[in-house]
């Protein structure tokens, strides 16, 4: 039996946000193959780091690991993100420590030797500014890198989560039931058609 499990922040950990409607790992289940399993070891609130600390409870029997983890990275910085004046030293100083932390826990995931892929940051979330997203950027370049190095396919959720309706009401910077059904159909998708014997950083943002 093949088991998904999601690790990262509340991407997936969204249970909270969605009122009465399911959860990403509900709409997870749904959508995989009847004998596919999926657990929910992501958490509200943990940074790329805290990922390594979850995997010490990873399942014995998983088949396939998928990340989401940055956004709180991001918004640790979040002081840089909305400045007015030149920030560009401070970007470059919070993106060089984002790529270490994040390359220490990819490394850390991969270490497991299971088919794993990744997620980028979504930057459509209703009222965030065209400079934060542009800062933005520079976390979502290096996901990108570290996919590339580690030739991870790619759930690009910022192509993927680009309409008002797939945040939550009760907080932006969630996905809503909507966004929510479309993250869990694409991760039914990558990690049943994927081809995970040929390494390959492949970028997915729709069916």
């Amino acid at each position: 039996m093949s088991h998904v499990v999601l690790l990262g922040d509340s991407i997936f950990d969204n249970a909270a946000y969605v009122s009465n409607g399911p959860a990403v790992i509900d709409q997870l289940r749904s959508a995989l193959p009847r004998d596919w399993r999926a657990t929910l070891l992501a958490v509200d609130g943990d940074t790329s780091g805290m990922v390594s600390v979850r995997l010490a409870d990873l399942p014995r029997d998983a088949t396939h690991l998928v990340v989401s983890a940055g956004g709180n990275d991001a918004l640790l910085n979040i002081h840089l993100l909305e400045a007015e004046h030149n920030v560009l030293p401070e970007i470059a100083e919070a993106r060089q420590q984002f790529a270490e932390q994040y390359r220490g826990m990819l490394d850390a995931v991969l270490s497991h030797g299971l088919p794993t892929a990744v997620c980028t940051v979504y930057d459509s979330v209703p009222g965030l500014l065209q400079p934060a997203k542009t800062a933005l950027a520079t976390f979502n370049d290096v996901i990108l890198r570290e996919a590339a190095r580690s030739k991870c396919p790619v759930l690009d959720l910022r192509l993927l989560c680009n309409d008002a309706a797939d945040y939550s009401e009760l907080s932006p910077i969630e996905p809503s039931a909507i966004g929510g059904a479309k993250i869990a159909n694409l991760i039914a998708q990558v990690v049943t058609t994927h081809d995970f014997d040929r390494p390959s950083c492949v970028l997915y943002w729709t069916k």
